[in-house]
Protein backbone atom coordinates (compact mmCIF):
# COMPACT_ATOMS: atom_id res chain seq x y z
CA UNK A 1 0.00 0.00 0.00
CA UNK A 2 1.24 3.29 -0.92
CA UNK A 3 1.45 6.57 1.85
CA UNK A 4 0.12 9.28 0.37
CA UNK A 5 0.10 12.07 2.84
CA UNK A 6 -2.03 15.13 2.01
CA UNK A 7 -0.29 18.21 0.01
CA UNK A 8 -1.67 21.06 2.43
CA UNK A 9 -1.77 21.10 5.85
CA UNK A 10 -2.65 24.22 8.79
CA UNK A 11 -0.87 24.63 11.85
CA UNK A 12 -2.85 25.43 15.40
CA UNK A 13 -0.55 27.61 16.37
CA UNK A 14 2.03 29.57 14.45
CA UNK A 15 5.35 27.67 13.34
CA UNK A 16 8.05 30.34 13.14
CA UNK A 17 5.38 32.75 12.01
CA UNK A 18 3.80 30.36 9.71
CA UNK A 19 0.02 28.31 9.87
CA UNK A 20 -0.46 26.87 6.17
CA UNK A 21 2.29 24.61 4.97
CA UNK A 22 2.66 22.56 1.88
CA UNK A 23 3.99 18.88 1.54
CA UNK A 24 7.73 19.02 -0.13
CA UNK A 25 8.59 15.20 0.46
CA UNK A 26 8.19 12.50 2.93
CA UNK A 27 10.03 9.56 3.86
CA UNK A 28 11.22 7.36 6.49
CA UNK A 29 8.83 4.01 7.83
CA UNK A 30 6.45 2.34 10.42
CA UNK A 31 6.65 5.01 13.67
CA UNK A 32 9.60 7.15 12.21
CA UNK A 33 7.51 8.37 8.87
CA UNK A 34 8.13 11.73 8.46
CA UNK A 35 7.10 14.32 5.84
CA UNK A 36 8.62 17.83 4.74
CA UNK A 37 6.48 21.11 5.22
CA UNK A 38 7.27 24.39 3.24
CA UNK A 39 5.98 27.36 4.56
CA UNK A 40 3.21 28.62 1.66
CA UNK A 41 4.61 32.70 2.76
CA UNK A 42 7.64 31.81 2.22
CA UNK A 43 8.83 28.58 0.37
CA UNK A 44 11.94 28.47 1.72
CA UNK A 45 11.30 28.06 5.30
CA UNK A 46 10.65 24.29 5.81
CA UNK A 47 10.10 21.97 8.49
CA UNK A 48 10.34 17.97 9.02
CA UNK A 49 7.48 16.79 10.99
CA UNK A 50 7.27 13.52 12.27
CA UNK A 51 4.05 11.84 10.90
CA UNK A 52 2.54 11.17 14.45
CA UNK A 53 2.72 14.53 14.84
CA UNK A 54 0.89 15.45 11.83
CA UNK A 55 -1.86 13.45 12.43
CA UNK A 56 -2.45 14.91 16.37
CA UNK A 57 -5.57 17.24 15.44
CA UNK A 58 -4.53 19.58 18.33
CA UNK A 59 -0.96 20.64 16.43
CA UNK A 60 -2.18 20.13 12.66
CA UNK A 61 -5.26 19.84 10.25
CA UNK A 62 -5.19 18.44 7.12
CA UNK A 63 -5.83 20.94 4.19
CA UNK A 64 -5.72 24.95 4.52
CA UNK A 65 -8.00 26.16 7.13
CA UNK A 66 -9.06 29.22 7.97
CA UNK A 67 -7.85 31.22 10.76
CA UNK A 68 -10.48 33.01 13.07
CA UNK A 69 -9.41 36.66 13.72
CA UNK A 70 -8.49 35.57 17.66
CA UNK A 71 -6.34 33.03 16.59
CA UNK A 72 -4.39 35.40 14.25
CA UNK A 73 -0.84 36.42 14.82
CA UNK A 74 -1.07 39.43 16.96
CA UNK A 75 1.57 40.84 14.95
CA UNK A 76 0.13 40.96 12.29
CA UNK A 77 -3.01 42.93 13.17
Amino acid sequence: MVWRPARAWTSQTPVAGYRHFELITQGGSGDQRWVELAAVLKPSHRERVLWSELKDPNRWSSGWQSIPEDHADSSTQ
